[in-house]
């Protein structure tokens, strides 16, 4: 019935059986199977004109969504208010009304900006929410520390924020200065737990000239735990006038400088101990990186 090449010899005895088909209720697909016309442009011209059958019909569920969306619209409903009550993209909701009119404002700009406000506000607390739960599970899963573990903490500590000794300057010692308090504390229980106690201390507030030094000085006495008068004298620090200042607020309290005396042992123990760290985390570990 078909030739090599695609095309069809008889194609008006085709059609009249296609139509004969299609009468009788079948799809296109059984008529394709039935006369073997395996191209769909063909197929459709071979039916053209005839209905397909109710059977074959998809349900048209979608309109019953789209009427809907419409009334709604007509009643001043805005997009995401249509989305939330039909549950469906706001993209369809889009397509099925974007040609009736924007409905009528039902407030006052200063409302309008007053509910985008609140609307932040919920949206900003309910993020800080997730990522204080998200802090709260981590911190929880540290759990205790091992000394070996602390001891692994502390040696990292140093080196990215203590003084190293260099083949031009040697200074085998351990002098560690840290804005933070938390920091602080987690260095001197580094050093508590290589049995270094507050005598061979030396503590020393480094902070901007125009700040409240004493202040400061009593703010790190606290958290060190000791005496104002443990401190040595404060380093200030210069204004440059050609630098804007960020850190003018109450909560500045500089710096604090802790250096340890006699330490060039223990400076060496622990330039040793990273390099330790360096040499376990062999190429294999960082396979799956990128």
């Amino acid at each position: 019935m078909a030739h090599s090449h695609g095309k069809y010899a008889d194609f008006e005895g085709l059609r009249e059986q296609a139509v004969a088909l299609r009468r009788a209720g079948l799809s296109l697909r059984q008529i394709r199977d039935e006369l073997q016309v395996h191209n769909n442009e063909t197929l459709q011209r071979l039916v053209e004109g005839e209905p397909p059958p109710e059977w074959t019909k998809r349900p048209r569920a979608k309109d019953d969504l789209k009427e809907r969306a419409r009334e709604l619209r007509r009643q001043g409903w805005s997009y995401n208010q249509i989305q939330a009550e039909l549950g469906c993209s706001k993209s369809s909701v889009s397509l099925w009304v974007r040609d009736l009119p924007h409905p009528e404002p039902k407030c006052t700009p200063e409302e309008q900006r007053a509910r985008m406000n609140a609307g932040l506000a919920r949206l900003h607390a309910s993020r800080d929410s997730e990522r204080e739960a998200t802090k709260q599970a981590a911190a929880s899963a540290i759990g205790k520390l091992s000394d070996r573990e602390l001891f692994i903490a502390g040696v990292a500590l140093y080196w990215a924020e203590g003084s190293k000794d260099k083949p031009y300057r040697r200074t085998e010692v351990l002098q560690f200065i840290n804005s933070d308090p938390n920091v602080i504390k987690l260095f001197l229980r580094w050093l508590k737990l290589l049995d270094v106690g507050p005598d061979r201390l030396t503590l020393r507030v480094s902070i901007h000239e125009t700040a409240d030094v004493e202040a400061a000085e009593c703010f790190w006495a606290e958290v060190v735990g000791v005496d104002v008068s443990a401190f040595s004298k404060a380093t200030l620090k210069k204004h440059n006038p050609r630098t804007v200042r960020k850190n003018t607020s109450d909560s500045y309290r500089g710096c604090l400088t802790i250096y340890v005396r006699q330490s060039a042992d223990l400076y060496r123990r622990m330039e040793g101990s990273w390099y330790g760290i360096v040499g376990a985390v062999r190429p294999g570990d960082l396979s799956n990186r990128t």
